[in-house]
């Protein structure tokens, strides 16, 4: 068994909990929330170090299975095996999606690691990988994983996607999985791939899909509808899911909670999620502007509380869109056949 200090008390883990609850009353309604570094002075900032908080207090994917420390008792082998046999379960896709990649032989930077369970996958399939995580506990843990499965790597930095620590033109391929549309900051972020990907490199991005089951129906209508249909015996709803959306519309008001560009925040990743942003392929442009789209394509039937988990229409209203970018300065040369598109073929 491999151990490590536990991690901050309950008390901490409360403070960023709140924290978490503050940063998620903003609003990214309109594109103008999509700001470069530094514009607004210092809230890009401020509002990364409040998610590297919210990440740091709760790993992704850690409850997925009860918590490294209070199931798994630090027991990191047993704690990796289950997680990825539910993580595969839960979203067999992503198998087939990494096997499109082609990652054999390429310098692959990972932005976001997680527990790890792609960055694992990554090397198997031949990646020269490097990794990079806002959280000194997600380092930590990837870390740990790679070494008890003998797994090499070219390295792993904590930091930020707005401040890669790599030279130019360094990686074949960055890759990032459920985390850039957690960036406020997306235009310094998406500058800074583009000048560590080589010319003809690429940036596969799995982001949130405003097109989907999940966010037109349950986030837009199921959700907000059950918070409106329970506000008036509010004081009644103090725990659980419904309990926590209450009590983030009591702090900001229940008319500003319900806006969308507020909602979305506390609705992808948890109530107490800090920032999040949706995005169908014409939003790319806007948050991109560096880059080409070259293929897009969608995965994951998934849209809580609504049954429909595993039924077919995943790739019309996925939750997963999987997006290709080619960097805008690479344009004049003609892409390798084999590196174009990412979208598997289904048999």
């Amino acid at each position: 068994m491999t151990t490590v200090p536990r991690p901050e008390d309950v008390t901490a883990m409360k403070a960023r909990k709140a924290e978490g609850a503050e940063i998620a009353t903003r609003s990214t309604d309109s594109p103008s929330a999509v700001t470069r570094s530094g514009s607004p002075a210092g809230q890009a900032d401020s509002d990364e170090a409040r998610i590297a908080s919210f990440w740091q207090a709760h790993p992704c994917g850690d409850e997925m299975i009860g918590g490294l420390v209070e199931r798994y008792r630090e027991d990191f082998t047993a704690f990796f095996c289950a997680y990825d046999e539910s993580r595969y379960k839960l979203e067999s896709h992503i198998p087939r999606c990494l096997d499109a990649l082609g990652v054999e032989g390429l310098k692959v930077l990972e932005i976001g690691l997680g527990q790890g369970a792609e960055s694992e996958q990554l090397i198997r399939r031949g990646a020269r990988w490097t990794g990079l995580d806002l959280t000194q506990e997600s380092v930590r843990r990837v870390q740990i994983r790679l070494e008890l499965h003998g797994l090499g790597y070219d390295d792993i930095w904590q930091g930020s996607a707005t401040r890669i620590p790599a030279p130019d033109s360094s990686f074949d391929l960055v890759f990032s999985h459920g985390v850039l549309h957690h960036v406020p900051d997306i235009l310094a972020a998406q500058a800074e791939i583009h000048r560590v990907l080589r010319p003809d490199g690429r940036l596969v991005a799995m982001l949130y899909a405003r097109r989907s089951l999940n966010y037109q129906i349950a986030i837009r209508l199921v959700r907000r509808a059950a918070i409106l249909a329970a506000w008036p015996v509010r004081g009644r709803m103090r725990h659980g899911l419904l309990g926590d959306h209450i009590q983030n519309a009591e702090r900001v008001g229940l008319g500003n909670y319900l806006r969308l560009g507020t909602f979305v925040h506390a609705n992808t990743d948890g109530p107490a999620n800090p920032f999040a942003r949706v995005y169908a392929r014409a939003d790319l442009a806007r948050d991109f502007p560096d880059f080409e789209v070259t293929a897009t394509h969608k995965e994951f039937m998934h849209a809580p509380p609504l049954p429909v988990h595993g039924l077919p229409g995943g790739h019309l209203m996925g939750w997963h869109l999987w997006a290709e970018l080619a960097p805008i300065r690479a344009r004049v040369a003609a892409p390798s056949p084999d590196r174009t598109r990412i979208a598997p073929s289904r048999r």
